[in-house]
């Protein structure tokens, strides 16, 4: 089936929750391991056509924001999933205290069971109000963003189709793009604040509801993090200002060089070469099918599944009136389906996207072969960014049929660009502790915080011809921090974890290409550090971990000749 074809109809949650409700208490009143296990099953069943139906509302939605139909259904979704998900958290709490939780733990993995006491601490029918709210907010957010029309070129463009602008040769075309978006901004700078402000409110609200003192540890709990804290990404955090921030800074200096540029402003850095940045060689069908040949020729399992995906059309890559910005990987798993959502813009992210998330995709139709609990399908959020970052790395030998005469500058950019995003996803982080720890700041309060951890991790940084960014406002942009509250540390730690799978592809290909196998195979069954030794890669919250790596990346990065 194509993705066109799949059908959506609206959730009866009312039955849904009613079937829930009834199936746990079957559980709860059995000692009959065997009968656990279908009742389990018809969960199971129940939670897949449900969040099934999320999903592919969610995806239509963002595909066209202005389709009247899926924005009620969205809205719908925002509404009426708590009560869903009261249902499924009443069913966590039978499966974490029944008697015979040893020998279901044997069965369904012990990982299973510790997201579920997790996911006990998080959620309780007193905070439903407050999940809606939010829902409703960041969904505001997402809307507000999908709304801009910057005039420019002699069309209208969004917020994706600047990007081409941004990167443009021409010193002027790029400041001109600069103000452009910073000016967009600015005209909606008192609404970003106010949701942001609501948003802070609420979800500190939720945590005090529930007995923490702010959000900052509850919502590590919300993000499934069972085995590490805020203290270990202090520390880490505390690496990277040590060890990669001096690295990034000499990267940006070297690029500066190349562009010639004495002075260089934010929106310089845009350009990474003088003669432009690294291109792609196609439009979207054609890229599409130089994918398709990388990934027949990568291995035999990649050819099966990116033939799947192209089949199902399960991509929609290309940018459009009315379409959500941004790019991500989801999954439909009524359909045993992965979905790619982009905003292709002719710049090389769109190659980006041909890896990094189709090595979400890849994971999780990998996984899905032979874990049908959809709790299982995922690994919490920054092991799932593993097998994306390591994808775009494993793509290496495949960029000259992307990219052509580019290829060394598209090497380049990538190995640059993944060391110097590392100290930016930390300040990214870092900004969300202190906004979360310190949730009475005013909007004009957040924005000098902003400014000053910008310039411990990004030093270089200047802003002379862009208000909205010098005043501290850069983090409106990331959409992370309004949708996902503290998703950001999980990119930087991924990544780290992909350079070391680029270090060790480069000692044993064969080795290494077998442990990205078998991590993307465990699916979600094991938690981040047990995965990460699972697929033999370091902690990288101890110390010497960050020194280690970046240390033997050096030698690499000079071998790039400009």
């Amino acid at each position: 089936m194509e993705f066109k074809d799949f059908l959506y109809k609206r959730p009866d949650v009312k039955k849904t929750c009613e079937d829930l409700e009834a199936l746990g208490k079957k559980i709860e009143n059995s000692l009959d391991v065997e009968k656990i296990k279908t009742l389990i099953k018809e969960i199971e069943n129940i939670k897949i056509e449900f969040e099934s139906m999320m999903v592919i509302c969610s995806i239509r939605n963002t595909i066209d924001t202005t389709d009247k139909f899926y924005e009620a259904e969205q809205e719908f979704f925002d509404n009426e999933s708590p009560k869903y998900s009261s249902a499924i958290t009443k069913i966590s709490k039978i499966l974490v205290n029944h008697p015979k939780r040893c020998e279901l733990e044997k069965i369904y993995t012990s990982h299973w069971f510790k997201m579920m006491e997790v996911s006990l601490k998080t959620f309780d029918d007193s905070i439903m109000d407050e999940l809606v709210e939010e829902s409703k907010l960041t969904t505001r957010y997402s809307k507000l963003l999908a709304s801009c029309q910057i005039e420019y070129d002699g069309k209208i463009n969004n917020l994706s189709q600047m990007g081409k602008y941004s990167t443009a040769v021409d010193r002027n075309v790029r400041l001109e793009a600069s103000k452009l978006i910073d000016g967009f901004f600015a005209s909606h700078e008192e609404e970003l604040d106010e949701i942001y402000d609501k948003l802070v409110k609420v979800r500190t609200k939720m945590a005090q509801k529930l007995g923490y003192e702010n959000y900052l540890e509850f919502g590590y709990l919300r993000m499934g993090r069972t085995d590490y804290n805020y203290l270990d990404v202090r520390k880490y955090r505390k690496q990277v200002l040590d060890y990669i921030v001096p690295v990034s800074e000499k990267l940006f200096a070297n690029q500066a060089k190349r562009i010639k540029i004495k002075d260089p402003e934010a929106f310089d850095m845009n350009l990474e070469f003088l003669d432009g940045n690294p291109t792609p060689k196609g439009n979207k069908d054609e890229l599409v099918m130089k994918a398709s040949k990388m990934y027949s020729e990568m291995s035999l399992e990649t050819d099966e599944f990116f033939k799947y995906m192209v089949s199902g059309k399960l991509m929609d890559l290309e940018t459009k009136k009315g379409k959500q910005g941004g790019g991500y990987c989801t999954y439909i798993p009524k359909y045993h389906a992965p979905f790619i959502f982009s905003n292709f813009n002719q710049t090389k992210g769109d190659v980006d996207v041909l890896t990094h998330e189709a090595g979400h995709a890849f994971e999780v139709y990998r996984a899905s072969k032979h874990i049908t609990n959809p709790d299982l399908m995922w690994p919490t959020m920054e092991a799932c960014e593993i097998h994306s970052m390591s994808m775009e790395f494993f793509a290496y030998p495949w960029m000259n049929s992307f990219f052509g005469d580019d290829e060394r500058k598209y090497k380049i950019s990538h190995m640059s660009g993944a060391i110097t995003f590392i100290p930016y996803g930390c300040l990214i982080d870092n900004f969300q502790e202190e906004v979360y720890l310190n949730y009475n700041m005013t909007p004009a309060e957040r924005k000098e915080c902003f400014r000053k951890l910008e310039k411990m991790y990004l030093p270089s940084k200047k802003y002379t011809y862009q208000p909205m960014w010098e005043k501290g406002c850069y983090w409106f942009r990331q959409q992370h921090v309004f949708n996902s509250p503290l998703y950001y540390i999980d990119y930087t730690l991924a990544q780290v974890c992909a350079i070391e799978f680029y270090e060790k592809n480069l000692d044993n290909h064969n080795n290494a290409w077998h442990d990205y196998l078998h991590l993307c195979d465990l699916g979600g069954s094991m938690s981040f550090l047990e995965l990460l030794k699972e697929a033999n890669l370091s902690n990288p919250f101890k110390e010497g971990t960050i020194s280690k790596i970046i240390n033997r990346l050096l030698p690499i990065i000079d071998s790039y000749s400009d």
